[in-house]
């Protein structure tokens, strides 16, 4: 059977599905509001299932790749936050240093489809580090219901202290060449907005449909930034002139790309809301940008 895609389903069933996922309504809210948009024949439970991510489908680089050497790390948190846990991805054979990039996932820890993305990266001659935000709750679930669930439980101000130390960390990797890169996808893009606000070295920062920062905190911002936007996602895109309202006036290097008719989390293609062709252009510009600035010239 094919696999479906944003086209497959009706507008306000996806814009009810973005609120279930960022946890503004329960499964019981989603499954009552759901039924008049369902497929024909498709239950409410059954059109859940269908929007739901599909790892094994979507897996694009596998984790015994000949070409990577992957493996998880443990580093401890000075913010008293236990450890930090990630998945540390590199070419399997290199000479020289290479630049780091920070994956940062969505609101649902280090699942199999952000392990894909940094093994992805890691076939760009990155070396790429995704930490486990969800690490000091027992790490990433298995089941993406539960992941949200404990993602509503964590210590906010200490995992992005963890994820700041993460960043540190990297620069320090004695493989590394000192040059750290971000890349985070919903709430990692916030992440990475976050990050560039208190980072002034940070290399190069790229969120996907991420939160913005206030505009006194953007204004702190050094990094050049590669920002991604849905065009269908007005709870994100509401923050965006403000945005660049406090990037234009703090004379920051950044470039915005909004992908019209595209939902919120396009790049992610373990799920409906995937578009082929936008996710291959912004993943494109999206190497090509760290390349720019991550590369020692």
């Amino acid at each position: 059977m094919a696999r479906k895609t944003a086209h497959d389903f009706h507008p306000e069933a996806l814009q009810i599905f973005d609120k279930y996922v960022h946890g503004d309504i329960s499964r019981r809210d989603f499954l009552s509001s759901i039924p008049k948009y369902a497929l024909l024949g498709l239950s409410a439970e059954a059109l859940l299932e269908a929007l739901n991510p599909k790892f094994a489908q979507a897996q694009e680089v596998k984790d015994n790749d000949p070409r990577i050497k992957a493996t998880f790390v443990e580093y401890p948190s000075p913010h008293g936050n236990g450890k930090i846990r990630g998945y540390l991805v590199q070419p399997a054979h290199f000479t020289g240093k290479l630049p780091t990039v920070l994956v940062i996932h969505e609101n649902r820890g280090l699942n199999p489809h952000i392990e894909d993305i940094t093994r992805r990266l890691a076939l760009n001659n990155f070396i790429a580090f995704a930490p486990d935000g969800l690490y000091s709750l027992g790490g990433y679930p298995g089941d993406e219901d539960k992941a949200r669930e404990l993602f509503q439980k964590l210590d906010k101000e200490k995992t992005q202290a963890d994820f700041l130390t993460a960043a540190h960390i990297l620069k320090k990797l004695p493989q590394g060449n000192g040059n750290v890169g971000a890349v985070g996808f919903c709430y990692g893009g916030g992440i990475v907005n976050y990050l560039a606000t208190k980072i002034p070295d940070l290399a190069a920062g790229v969120p996907f449909y991420g939160v913005q920062p206030s505009a006194t905190d953007a204004a702190k911002i050094k990094a050049p930034l590669l920002i991604h936007y849905a065009g269908v996602d007005e709870r994100i895109n509401a923050g965006w002139p403000a945005y660049e309202s406090a990037l234009q006036a703090a004379n920051v290097n950044y470039e915005v790309h909004i992908y019209p008719g595209v939902q919120h989390g396009f790049n992610n293609n373990t799920t409906p809301r995937y578009d082929a062709a936008t996710a291959k252009l912004a993943w494109d510009r999206t190497i090509s940008f760290f390349n720019t600035y991550l590369r020692d010239s």
